[in-house]
């Protein structure tokens, strides 16, 4: 059997930039990207804390340390610059695999930059 379980979670970074006239997807920085182990173009799930939202879309990879959370194209209508959202990614694992298993949570300060980075 395979379950599907949380994989990463960027805790409560504030959205930076919103650019409704783009493609499509979400822009992090490339250092948040590394510690929480997400790829360019993966799925990943966007909670916006300040409405309530939820939506899925693909990761981009910013700037390298300049804590850019930027919603790109038709995310940029569930959220303004200032939120704080929530980012996750679920992988789907064996039996085998769960054994030992932990998510990567990375949190962030008010600059998201990178305050703690634990297994749980």
């Amino acid at each position: 059997m395979m379950r599907t379980m949380l994989k990463s979670k960027i805790s409560y970074p504030k959205v930076t930039e919103a650019k409704l006239h783009y493609k499509g997807s979400i822009t992090i920085d490339e250092t948040l990207m590394e510690a929480a182990n997400i790829l360019e173009h993966e799925q990943v799930s966007v909670l916006n804390m300040n409405n309530g939202v939820r939506f899925d879309t693909y990761a981009i990879k910013g700037k390298k340390g300049s804590g850019v959370i930027c919603l790109n194209g038709p995310a940029a209508r569930l959220g303004y610059e200032g939120d704080t959202v929530v980012i996750l990614t679920y992988a789907s694992y064996n039996e085998t695999e769960l054994k030992g298993f932990k998510s990567i949570l990375v949190e962030v300060d008010e600059r998201n930059k990178i305050k703690n980075t634990r297994l749980a």
